[in-house]
């Protein structure tokens, strides 16, 4: 039996309620609820990390990221890393991304973290010996995706990148992205630059953080070049390797913010559409003290409204990014439609896997906060994860099935590899989703466990953040480094996660069941690579 093919869409910064297949009252996504109808939606599927670079390394790795090294977003994926893209590459199938890889660094910023100093008196430490590890992340491999790099004349990403022979990139958000996106929108506006970003945006009369009205087309905005260029070595690969199977990502940068839809996708939806989320009419909630620190901000007048962390927010703020959102989710459907399109016009539908998920979520006033942050809520833990095979879409026992099954994003690499019948390499960390898919268990993994790390510091937190959270059938537990305190949620009597029972004398039992569960899972994610080489 020959191998399937694949395409694999995933959205940046898109809850798993944002969906229509997945119940939202507003949001209308028949494209990719058609993917939905032909296979089956976990409804419980969580980041390994809530933050692009980390997450998005653990799915090409299978891996998380305190092992595979990018822990935090300005930590670039090492190319030593093995990912299962390479795998599927060295099994003969065609790899292709088009789109965000967001695998190194895209801002050009200087990193917030340094090494500390020496001390007086001390002999100071080499730079090539600054860090525990030589690594060399700061070399010219590193550079793919830097604003510098593309800056010159005809770049292109070096190949093969982590395991894709075809890459047609686009870095950063909203309409002020780069990448090979920019020599092909200049090509169809040479005045383009005239009408990007903040500065040369339409009028508008909304007062979200981060609204901007881009002057771009819809046709030109950057999730229809990802949609052209998807559609377009679908055709030619088929054309030229008929019998070649393909592995294809298709990577949208939206719904991150800015919030800026383009063309009709702006006013698709009102912003009164949208309830005001259901914590602006708590009285009685006490906010746990690293969010009381970023509500704090903003009441005090510090807090950075353009930056990309979590700050809280107002109804009518958080019904117009609602609102461009669904906008913005929109625009990826009837892209995502479109390249479903073409694979069927080209023959290969019957025979290719299709996937669609999300590297994190977004708060959108839950908790009267936008974006997101070290906040471990489950509106930027939990993301959509769809996936539809030809053995689902063809057996009425398995398509349109909802799943409850706990899942990962370090899983979505070994449930591919699986699928196509290839081994993994030694050290994925990983399993399975296909006994669930199948219909053959009803289970995956007894918890979700996620990792958080970040360069900005917290105040609440008393620096860097460093979380790690347990998510099981019931409860989400987190601990904090560097705090006494913790949070404990019961998510079956309370999902809104608004009653702290970390010090609560009755839960006490369940916090140590829990802890020693969090323990294990802490054991069993340790490195086993690298191999040993014999015995001593």
């Amino acid at each position: 039996m020959p191998r399937p093919s694949y395409v694999l869409f995933i959205t940046d910064q898109h809850r798993a309620d944002w969906l229509g297949c997945n119940g939202h009252p507003v949001v209308k996504t028949p494209h990719i609820d058609s993917i939905a109808a032909g296979g089956v939606t976990f409804d419980r599927f969580f980041v390994a990390t809530p933050v692009c670079m980390p997450n998005r390394s653990s799915l090409m790795t299978g891996r998380m990221p305190s092992v595979h090294g990018a822990r935090a977003n300005g930590t670039p994926l090492s190319r030593n890393a093995v990912t299962f893209v390479d795998l599927m590459r060295e099994a003969g199938y065609a790899t292709a991304l088009v789109g965000k890889s967001h695998l190194q660094t895209f801002t050009g910023q200087p990193a917030l973290m340094k090494p500390a100093a020496a001390k007086p008196g001390y002999a100071p430490v080499p730079p090539k010996l600054r860090e525990a590890v030589r690594h060399g992340l700061g070399s010219a491999e590193y550079e793919n995706e830097s604003p510098s790099y593309w800056e010159k004349p005809g770049a292109h990403v070096g190949l093969p990148y982590y395991g894709f022979d075809h890459v047609e990139l686009v870095t950063g958000h909203g309409d002020e992205v780069d990448g090979d996106y920019r020599a092909w929108l200049l090509a169809r506006d040479p005045d383009a630059m005239a009408k990007i970003g903040p500065k040369n945006q339409l009028p508008h009369n909304y007062v979200c953080p981060q609204a901007v009205r881009t002057r771009l087309p819809a046709e030109l905005y950057q999730t229809s070049y990802i949609a052209e260029r998807a559609r377009a070595f679908v055709a030619d690969h088929v054309k030229k390797n008929p019998d070649q199977p393909f592995f294809l990502m298709v990577s949208f940068p939206d719904p991150h913010h800015p919030f800026n839809p383009p063309g009709k996708y702006w006013d698709m939806y009102k912003p009164e559409q949208f309830p005001v989320p259901e914590a602006f009419g708590l009285n009685d909630w006490v906010p746990p003290p690293h969010v009381a620190a970023v509500i704090a901000e903003r009441e005090q007048g510090k807090a950075n409204l353009l930056s990309q962390f979590s700050f809280t927010t107002t109804p009518r703020e958080v019904q117009e990014a609602a609102a461009l959102t669904a906008g913005m989710i929109a625009l990826i459907d009837d892209s995502i439609g479109s390249v479903l399109d073409t694979v069927k016009a080209n023959g290969k539908a019957d025979d290719t896997v299709t996937i669609f998920t999300s590297d994190h979520g977004e708060h959108l006033g839950d908790h009267r906060l936008l974006l997101k942050g070290s906040e471990q809520y489950q509106q930027i833990l939990r993301v959509p994860f769809v996936w539809s095979d030809p053995a689902t879409r063809t057996s009425t026992r398995l398509r349109g099935v909802r799943s409850g099954a706990i899942g990962s994003t370090i899983d979505i690499s070994t449930t591919i590899l699986d699928h196509a019948r290839i081994a993994p390499y030694a050290g994925i960390q990983g399993i399975s989703l296909m006994p669930v898919i199948s219909g053959e268990n009803a289970k995956a993994r007894p918890a979700a466990f996620v990792q958080y790390e970040h360069q900005r510091p917290n105040e609440a937190i008393g620096g860097i953040p460093r979380i790690h959270t347990l998510i099981d059938e019931r409860w989400r537990m987190s601990l904090f480094d560097g705090v006494e305190w913790g949070e404990l949620y019961d998510l079956q009597n309370d999902p809104g996660e608004y009653r702290n029972l970390w010090d609560d004398a009755g839960h006490a039992a369940i916090k140590s069941r829990l802890m020693e569960q969090l323990l294990r899972i802490e054991i069993a994610h340790i490195d086993r690579v690298p191999m040993p080489t014999g015995r001593a």
